[in-house]
């Protein structure tokens, strides 16, 4: 299964990779089984306590559905891929693990759509996000019109659905679709360019070079922004598992029961949300997380009262 690939090289964390990066990391009837199948083996592990799903690459998170494969198909074999799609981001959603979308690039249609699936989204300045499938005769059918409504709410959901039009990560922040930007600071700009300017100077010809000097000129432009989009993917991952490390410092059992009450409660009348969540306090104090913190909690203040 080497088109999603699962990134166990942390204690707590694993890193999902959709990994096809010659389609934008799009998602036909196959890749979908098999990203079930690692969604799976991450939420089954009791090691892990953080997943985080992202694209290969620097230019896609994912593309939504393959569209080679959708093109072709009957309305039957829409609604059996559509389930199969639903099947899976509503495992994602409901997983007792939070899920960490780290997007990349492209988050288009499905793929949009698979990042409203997960607890927390954090986006590359460089991101797109769109729910672009009116633009080629079809609805959102992975949950789009519902996650994104509930999320945006819906003015602002049945403008993107309509228009199909594709936001900047900035754009997404400003309405509440993602939670966190990961730019690249002037530093580590600088930092960047300085590392290069030898080698341009070593290499490429100078502008004015009558040897296709345009070409050379696109070509070197192009390396650059692949190496800084390199550089800013990398930056996104790091925050991301700093993210899910400062996640991880806390009782699992309680972030567990705080995701079932807010999946649970935001569509039950306010009244049925207030009683689950006593519930869920309730059960939250019979799990030894609760002893073993709180106890870790009062012996740290009566040591610095000591200290003092």
């Amino acid at each position: 299964m080497n088109e999603i690939i699962l990134d166990r090289q942390f204690d707590n964390i694993v890193i999902i990779k959709i990994n096809r990066p010659e389609v934008m990391n799009a998602l036909d009837k196959k890749i979908i089984s098999e990203l079930n199948e690692v969604i799976d083996i991450a939420n089954n592990d009791n090691n892990v306590k953080v997943i985080i799903i992202t694209g290969a690459g620097e230019k896609s998170f994912c593309a939504g559905g393959d569209i080679r494969y959708v093109h072709s198909i009957n309305p039957i074999e829409a609604e059996e891929y559509a389930t199969y799609a639903h099947n899976l981001l509503n495992k994602i959603e409901n997983l007792e693990k939070p899920v960490i979308a780290a997007i990349n690039g492209f988050a288009l249609g499905g793929g949009c759509q698979l990042a409203l699936a997960c607890d927390i989204r954090i986006a590359s300045s460089n991101a797109k996000i769109g729910q672009t499938e009116v633009k080629i005769g079809i609805t959102p059918g992975w949950g789009g019109t519902q996650r994104l409504t509930r999320l945006i709410g819906m003015a602002k959901a049945k403008e993107l659905i309509y228009t199909g039009k594709i936001i900047t990560a900035f754009e997404a922040k400003d309405i509440g679709l993602i939670n966190k930007i990961i730019e690249l600071t002037d530093n580590e700009m600088q930092v960047f360019y300085n590392s290069i300017q030898e080698k341009m100077t070593n290499t490429v010809p100078p502008i004015e070079s009558e040897e296709n000097p345009k070409y050379k000129q696109n070509q070197l432009d192009e390396n650059k922004k692949r190496q800084l989009n390199q550089i800013l993917n990398r930056k996104l991952i790091e925050e991301s598992i700093s993210l899910a490390n400062e996640i991880i410092k806390n009782s699992h059992n309680s972030i567990k029961i705080s995701k079932m009450l807010i999946n649970k409660g935001m569509d039950a009348p306010i009244d049925t949300g207030l009683r689950l969540e006593i519930y869920g306090m309730a059960l939250s104090f019979a799990h030894t997380d609760r002893q073993k913190m709180m106890r870790a909690y009062i012996n740290k203040k009566e040591n610095k009262k000591k200290d003092n």
